[in-house]
């Protein structure tokens, strides 16, 4: 057998074994609710009984004290049943069935006048099970004993004066051959077939339910395996992002740190931090637009292709035209990226960056609060094709620090319908400018947690923050 047919097998087995599952499950419950409306039954049939005995009804009461009683307790075994098995044995749901039946027997035997509507249960509570098989079976047992108690009533039952009359002391009845031959002409007949008609619709009601129940099961079943592959794809995600703090624990020309919270269970927006070479390092964020897999999709492809084609000594903003490019020719989906890197020479202090359509940095001088720095923000990547970008620099002294991050920090929005926004950002930036990054990041989470409060989650929430400590000749 080879290894995709017996995977195919393997899937049919586990769906058939969640489809059993799923139909005991059902039968538990469906037991606890027969065993309920039984019950019920008991209650409507000791009424019954009670006000015969006061004289509200005026059924024999030889006849109801006989057949009431029995009536009754076979109405209440499957509440015993339940009690003792909690519904689980496959048999349960048979001995519920054929209790009805033998207690609606009891009843259209000693009374079928007032029976007659009474043959309708079974039949409804086999619907319970789902089971078209079921419904026959107490189609067919129904059918039999309902002609016989019309028989049997005529010998020792009450009577029904639609068909016969009858006396009422049971000693003097006189019952011919005519008078049976007309009770099954013209009603056993005729209520069978109206008795199989309300099974008809029973039965459908049952395999119609039952379509939808296994429906359900396997929309449940593909339900799991898609939230399994989200959980996978999560994992690779987070494995794909630099998240080992701290980063570079032998290098302490600079510390760095780094998050991202994705809406959904994969995320657009992504980050990344690397050594160019021995003296420059490099980070990257970034936003692709839409959400879920189809974006983080093309997040893998843009974060392979900046970090391939980020070279020692290479213009970023060729770079990004170059990535742009690419990024062009495999866009299907018509997705964008908006997108921020810069180089950090550990030398010089200088600090190159080109900027994609991104968010605008924060940059906290030495001993001063972040600010942001304002910068031509540039066209989106694969938005078009042959797009030029500009790279630009920055001095940075030691003790400086660099701020980016997504427009999900910005664009987080409470059940007000208020956006986060630049001030409460700059805000919580100047309030803990003398954090380290690993410190930093936590605080403005924190603080957008609680501006949002329990509003739901609509972007991916990434910040990235980067402290130049000192040059590598100090360090020398």
């Amino acid at each position: 057998m080879s290894l995709k047919k017996y995977r195919e097998k393997k899937a049919k087995q586990i769906s058939a074994e969640s489809e059993w599952m799923a139909l005991r499950e059902n039968e538990e419950e469906a037991n606890r609710y027969a065993a309920k409306c039984l019950t019920v039954c008991a209650g409507v049939g000791a009424t019954a009984w009670l006000f015969n005995l006061l004289g509200i009804f005026i059924i024999p009461p030889m006849i109801m004290n006989i057949g009431m009683p029995f009536t009754i307790l076979f109405f209440l075994i499957p509440s015993l049943l339940y009690k003792l098995t909690k519904g689980t044995p496959v048999w349960v749901k048979y001995a519920n069935v054929i209790c009805c039946i033998i207690s609606i027997f009891i009843l259209s035997s000693a009374m079928p006048k007032h029976g007659v509507l009474a043959w309708a249960v079974p039949i409804a509570l086999s619907c319970h099970y789902y089971s078209k098989n079921l419904t026959k079976l107490t189609l067919v047992a129904s059918w039999i004993l309902f002609s016989a108690s019309i028989y049997i009533s005529m010998y020792i039952g009450e009577g029904d004066l639609n068909f016969l009359v009858t006396e009422p002391d049971i000693t003097k009845r006189v019952i011919t051959g005519q008078m049976l031959f007309e009770a099954s002409l013209f009603f056993v007949f005729p209520r069978a077939l109206i008795l199989l008609g309300i099974s008809s619709i029973c039965m459908t009601v049952a395999g119609r339910t039952r379509r939808l129940l296994e429906k359900q099961i396997k929309d449940s079943e593909e339900r799991q395996r898609i939230s399994t592959e989200l959980d996978v794809a999560t994992r690779i995600q987070g494995d794909m992002l630099p998240c080992i703090f701290p980063a570079f624990p032998e290098r302490p020309e600079f510390d760095i740190y780094a998050s991202m919270n994705p809406a959904k269970e994969v995320g657009g927006d992504f980050y990344d931090f690397f050594m160019v070479d021995e003296t420059h390092l490099a980070i990257v964020i970034a936003d692709v637009s839409g959400k879920g897999v189809p974006a983080a999709l093309f997040m893998v492809i843009g974060k392979t292709l900046i970090k391939d084609h980020t070279k020692p000594g290479a213009d970023l903003g060729a770079v990004f035209s170059e990535v742009n490019d690419l990024l062009c020719e495999s866009n299907s989906e018509g997705l964008f990226i908006t997108a921020f890197e810069g180089i950090l020479d550990l030398v010089t202090g200088e600090f190159c960056f080109v900027n994609a359509g991104h968010e605008m940095p924060f940059v906290a001088k030495a001993g001063c609060p972040y600010e942001p720095y304002k910068l031509k923000p540039g066209f989106v990547l694969a938005g078009m094709e042959h797009m030029k970008y500009q790279s630009g620099c920055i001095q940075l002294s030691p003790g400086d620090k660099i701020f980016q991050y997504t427009d999900g920090v910005t664009e987080a929005t409470n059940a007000a319908n208020e956006l986060y926004g630049m001030e409460r950002l700059a805000d919580v930036l100047s309030k803990n400018t003398a954090k380290k990054p690993a410190e930093l990041l936590p605080a403005v989470k924190a603080d957008i947690d609680a501006f949002v409060g329990d509003a739901p989650q609509f972007d991916d929430i990434t910040m990235l923050c980067v402290s130049y400590l000192k040059t590598m000749r100090s360090a020398d």
